[in-house]
């Protein structure tokens, strides 16, 4: 779980209820939005409903939630997903320690109190009347989903690459979205104390329920525009030169187009600018063997790029000769004048 410090707090009456303004208070933390990811984020806290983001990784939506926590100085609660994630690690655990801490410590009195009882039977009876308080708020161990739902403060509540869950974990999500609760069967439900605003973000790596998505607001976030990149990359890295941001930018855009199996992420692109003012000449081979490295993550991906850039050019095709074909031959005239004038037919 990852809290945001004091700074955030300071951002509680930033105007997020128009386009303009969620844009605007998304660009004080330096992230740079779309008009329609501004849009969809503003209706997404106007309807009170959760924002499921899918697209390619990097692209900015894990950003998007700790950037929107930034600007409306709430605390992030992360839920990071991943392939096995069960409802221990999701909902709540039972602080068995502490259980077992006051078992012990009520033993001695529980003995005091069943040595009156005639028989064992008895004391049976008395102990089963008994609350002894093992299960319930005091003992509950909250991980993300429940710490969001409890929590006294206002949370963005992120949960990250729901893909890479099972089904099964997806129901469990269900009821934190659509109701803002949580069952523990033990206890009883818990409603959030405060209106958290949830993101979820998915990778497109296997397609997700219809349940999960009827839930949620819906946007599919690609890789930025050129304009917006460069812009994006000046704010994160506010030394490198407008030139050499440009020169980056256009080499990670030209990678893209290309079937790797990883495409250069924006803060990889980040990353390459400040390699590349480090470098000096973007220009040079040499720079750019070296940008690779920071712009590709698998062998295969490089070897590919190197393919491409030092195959030949592809020459011209040479012109084809047309042989003019039976059909393509004028008629023979004496034979149309006379074609349906007698003869069979």
């Amino acid at each position: 779980m990852t809290t945001v410090g004091s700074f955030a707090r300071q951002r509680e009456s930033a105007d997020l209820t128009t386009t303009a303004g969620v844009r605007e208070a998304l660009a004080t933390t330096g992230y740079v939005a779309s008009d329609e990811l501004a849009t969809v984020v503003r209706l997404a806290i106007a309807l009170d409903r959760p924002l499921l983001l899918e697209g390619p990784a990097g692209v900015g939506k894990t950003e998007l939630a700790k950037a929107l926590a930034e600007a409306g100085g709430r605390r992030l609660v992360r839920l990071q997903c991943y392939e096995g994630l069960d409802d221990n690690r999701a909902l709540y655990e039972w602080d068995y320690a502490r259980q077992l801490l006051h078992v012990q410590m009520l033993r001695d009195r529980t003995s005091a109190e069943l040595a009156s009882a005639p028989d064992l039977a008895a004391a049976s009876a008395m102990l089963a009347n008994v609350d002894f308080g093992l299960y319930s708020e005091a003992f509950l161990a909250p991980r993300p989903l429940l710490d969001a739902i409890l929590s006294e403060d206002p949370v963005v509540l992120l949960v990250d690459e729901v893909d890479r869950t099972e089904e099964s974990m997806e129901a469990l999500l269900l009821e934190v979205l659509a109701e803002k609760q949580v069952t523990v069967p033990e206890v009883g439900t818990f409603t959030a104390r405060t209106a958290p605003w949830v993101v979820l973000t998915s990778n497109d790596t296997r397609e997700l329920s219809g349940a999960l998505k009827r839930r949620c607001l819906h946007l599919t976030v690609d890789f930025p525009t050129a304009e917006i990149e460069r812009e994006i990359v000046s704010s994160r890295a506010p030394d490198v030169e407008e030139g050499v941001i440009a020169d980056v930018v256009d080499l990670a855009r030209s990678l893209r187009d290309l079937p790797l199996r990883k495409a250069p992420s924006v803060s990889e692109v980040i990353d390459a600018a400040r390699a590349a003012m480090l470098l000096g000449d973007t220009a040079s081979a040499a720079t750019r063997e070296t940008l690779y490295s920071v712009l590709l993550k698998y062998a295969s991906d490089t070897e590919l790029v190197r393919a491409r850039a030092t195959a030949p050019a592809a020459s011209p095709a040479p012109e084809r000769t047309v042989v003019p074909s039976i059909a393509s031959a004028p008629p023979n005239s004496t034979t149309a004048a006379f074609r349906g004038r007698g003869g069979r037919s």
